[in-house]
């Protein structure tokens, strides 16, 4: 008896584990399929991907470069937002990279403090796009502007009478001096090579960038995905004149075209308005090629 009840539990358990499996493996994953093949949701399903003459060039959903072989800007593209996934925009290696706002001491020259990575990104733009790229706690030089006091601390731990202040970002030789020439009266000096500035408090120093940088911050910023495929209308709107240019066409015409791939906010309220970079770069080539 013991044994007939034995095996009438695993048949039975045999037989949900086929019913189970027909359908949640079967028919479950072949009515998704169809579904998904359905009008109005089939470009989504199949990853939003993008042909030009009979190739693959992209998809909608993920950002890409447009820059030469030596990583730098080609002038006649709008440029994406950065990437930190991966080498830039690695559908294999998404992700942020996990700095923060108190990332600010420049410890490895291969790999600068975010704020220095801004700043510089700042700089660079400004330079490309004939703009000012002066941001808050940034040097004219495009890194991040940083001191370090050392002194007797208070009970507040503030330092109210230093007698030492470094600039630990910005390296400077004889010949150069720091970005700012004093500190609560204490001339400012270079960072040795090798030197410890750990005693000291840090404090970063604003400066007198605008409080409102031309060069707007997910032109510097990467995504939290580090595939974002869109830029907010002010840095496309910074980069027309460049392109225009590049193409040797009007400033109203490629602003016709940004206008064109400008998306409003999802549902009206969600999010901000964005435009996708790879559409409208595709949609210049089309209209106006690059003469170069």
């Amino acid at each position: 008896m013991r044994m007939s009840t034995w095996i009438r539990q695993h048949v039975a358990a045999l037989r949900a584990l086929l019913v189970l499996t027909v359908i949640t493996g079967i028919i479950y994953p072949l009515a998704v399929f169809v579904v998904a093949q359905l009008p109005g949701l089939k470009d989504n399903a199949d990853g939003s991907l993008i042909e030009r003459d009979g190739k693959v060039v992209g998809s909608s959903l993920l950002g890409q470069a447009f820059t030469d072989a030596d990583g730098n800007a080609l002038a006649q593209y709008f440029q994406s937002r950065p990437s930190a996934a991966g080498d830039g925009y690695d559908p294999l290696s998404s992700g942020a990279s996990n700095r923060g706002p108190e990332d600010i001491v420049d410890t490895d020259p291969e790999n600068p403090s975010l704020l220095t990575t801004i700043c510089t990104r700042s700089k660079e733009i400004g330079e490309r796009e004939g703009v000012d790229g002066s941001r808050p706690f940034c040097t004219p030089g495009g890194v991040g502007a940083v001191l370090s006091v050392i002194g007797t601390r208070g009970v507040d731990g503030e330092i109210d009478a230093p007698v030492k202040v470094l600039s630990v970002n910005e390296p400077c030789s004889v010949t150069s001096t720091p970005f700012l020439a004093e500190y609560k009266g204490v001339k400012v000096q270079c960072l040795a090579d090798g030197e410890d500035f750990s005693t000291g408090r840090i404090i970063p120093i604003r400066g007198d960038a605008p409080e409102q940088p031309a060069v707007p911050a997910n032109a510097v910023t990467a995504s939290g995905s580090g595939l974002d495929p869109h830029i907010s209308p002010e840095y496309a709107t910074l980069q027309i004149a460049r392109v225009a240019k590049a193409r040797n066409i009007s400033e109203e015409q490629v602003r016709a075209l940004v206008d064109e791939h400008t998306d409003g906010r999802t549902l009206g309220f969600l999010g901000e308005p964005r435009v996708n970079v790879l559409e409208l770069n595709l949609d210049l080539d089309g209209k106006y090629p690059f003469p170069g």
